[in-house]
């Protein structure tokens, strides 16, 4: 398998916080059976970038689409990651890196969060919802 997709996330304390990303991990796994999926966060989680982009590099892959979970490109996508990047592609030069913008950006994501906001926000979708 030669294509790779690195979802990278910001991590937190609480292992319950990375649940809803882990499931888009799963669900790409899905809709991509021809791509390696891997899971990475900047920091308090593991794997790191480092080493979910190792175990892609030894899964075979030779190109790898780098995804940040963010809503924005605030310093973490714009400084940290690159950087993260930068050293992930020296210790594996043979790889091509491609960077994509944060999927908070994508027009999907800014239509499907309008649409979840609009729907929570209705009185009646509030009398269905469970409690």
């Amino acid at each position: 398998m030669d294509t790779g997709i690195l979802l990278f996330a910001h991590g937190a304390r609480d292992p319950h916080w990375a649940q809803p990303f882990e499931a888009v991990a799963a669900r790409l796994r899905t809709l991509a059976p021809g791509a390696v999926v891997e899971l990475a966060f900047l920091e308090f989680m593991a794997p790191t970038l480092e080493e979910a982009g190792s175990r892609l590099v030894t899964a075979g892959c030779t190109q790898v689409s780098v995804v940040p979970l963010f809503l924005g490109a605030g310093g973490h996508v714009r400084k940290d990651l690159p950087a993260l990047l930068q050293s992930l592609a020296g210790r594996h030069p043979a790889v091509r890196w491609n960077l994509q913008p944060a999927v908070g950006e994508t027009d999907e994501v800014v239509q499907a969060m309008a649409a979840s906001a609009l729907r929570l926000s209705l009185p009646q979708a509030h009398e269905n919802m469970p409690r």
